[in-house]
């Protein structure tokens, strides 16, 4: 017995000596094998709950509206050439207020070429893209990148400053399905709205946010104005860009923000898709723009001006201080110091007032236009002009 428990005693002794020199061994060469042991029983301590994924959209997300119309998105990149440094303020050369930046290339123009990026629409199959007048002015060379990654060259079908719109041809070649124009009068304040665009160049983006107001205007941009205003964050690089509703329909062209900064501080602008189409349609028609004009110098009725003239506290008009001589409203009788309360029955409140109200209507076409003169209304036809293209601005 003694003999056999000598021989257990020393079998056991071997095993644990080998035992201890392979741990040793494997401590000093694999310690990596040790620490996964531990760190595997204590997960095997660990219950975690997983949800499971049915395919189902989350409540509320907008994934069907952005994949509807992120592929009709477009980046811009235009190189311009040699420019003298000129005010970027837009189209408005009465625009001075240094808080409203464009969205895109808000640096001020140098004296050597550059290139600058913007986004853009695509709106048809034929390939044409809706974008802003301030990304491709002045541009030598228009490129466009699209979703899928593909860059093709872009021509410039035509623009307007006024309303700082734009109109690109690209080859309609295995194009992405273009966007849906929405209807404007569906849009309402508080609705939601998403913004696609290219800001700071970093890839496609979304935001969302919601229509904070609409038919903004005196805001000092452009000529013409009748904003949509949303909160969705807005950045240099969305200007073109598409402004959305919860259905993938384009409601308008991102053009501008309001900020001390150059980022986005919540108040943004585009053009309501019915401006922007009514500029289109008439670039493609006429390769320009036609607004009516009746030649006159207007200037907005203060209570001190009107209480002045001895006009009825109640009056709504603008005074007319200048009249062009042989214009259409000289020869429709119009005399300096009339007051012009309505064209076509429409009242007129202001200078911007008037200023959109006759520049809807086609040149030489007969408008009837209501004046207080001395007292008296009188109703007098004109015959509207044609308005002269506005000199090229600084954008």
């Amino acid at each position: 017995m003694n003999s056999s428990l000598q021989k257990f005693w020393l079998l056991f002794a071997q095993a644990v000596t080998i035992m201890l020199a392979a741990l040793f061994i494997v401590a000093t060469l694999k310690p990596e094998w040790l620490s996964e042991t531990k760190v595997g029983s204590i997960v095997d301590t660990v219950s975690l709950k997983e949800s499971n994924y049915d395919g189902q959209l989350s409540p509320g997300s907008y994934h069907e509206a952005v994949k509807r119309s992120m592929p009709a998105v477009v980046n811009i990149v235009t190189n311009k050439g040699v420019t003298k440094p000129k005010s970027r303020k837009g189209a408005n050369p009465n625009s001075s207020d240094p808080l409203f930046k464009f969205f895109f290339d808000d640096q001020p123009p140098e004296a050597e070429p550059r290139s600058s990026l913007g986004s853009g629409v695509l709106v048809s199959p034929e390939g044409y893209i809706l974008t802003n007048h301030h990304v491709i002015s002045d541009a030598s060379d228009i490129d466009v990148a699209l979703a899928d990654g593909r860059k093709v060259k872009a021509q410039l079908i035509g623009s307007d400053p006024e309303t700082d719109i734009a109109v690109l041809k690209i080859e309609p070649k295995q194009l992405p399905t273009p966007i849906t124009l929405g209807k404007v009068e569906s849009v309402h304040v508080g609705d939601v709205v998403l913004a696609i665009g290219n800001p700071f160049g970093v890839g496609q983006t979304v935001t969302s946010g919601i229509v904070s107001a609409l038919g903004r205007d005196h805001v000092g941009i452009n000529t013409f104005e009748n904003f949509i205003q949303t909160d969705a964050a807005i950045n240099p690089g969305n200007s073109g860009g598409a402004l959305i509703d919860t259905r993938g329909n384009l409601i308008g062209i991102n053009t501008a923000i309001y900020s001390n900064n150059g980022g986005s501080m919540g108040i943004g602008f585009a053009i309501p898709i019915n401006l922007a189409k009514q500029v289109m349609e008439s670039i493609l028609s006429n390769g320009s723009v036609s607004r009516g004009w009746i030649g006159v110098e207007p200037q907005n009725l203060s209570k001190e001006l009107s209480e002045a003239l001895g006009l009825p506290g109640n009056i709504s008009g603008v005074l007319l201080s200048g009249v062009l001589e042989g214009g259409p409203a000289a020869r429709a009788g119009i005399k300096p110091g009339d007051v012009l309360m309505a064209v076509n029955g429409s009242p007129i409140k202001d200078v911007r007032g008037l200023l959109n109200q006759v520049a809807q209507i086609n040149p030489g076409s007969q408008a009837q236009l209501t004046i207080l003169r001395k007292g008296k209304e009188i109703d007098l036809t004109a015959q509207i002009g044609k308005r002269s293209k506005p000199k090229q601005q600084a954008n």
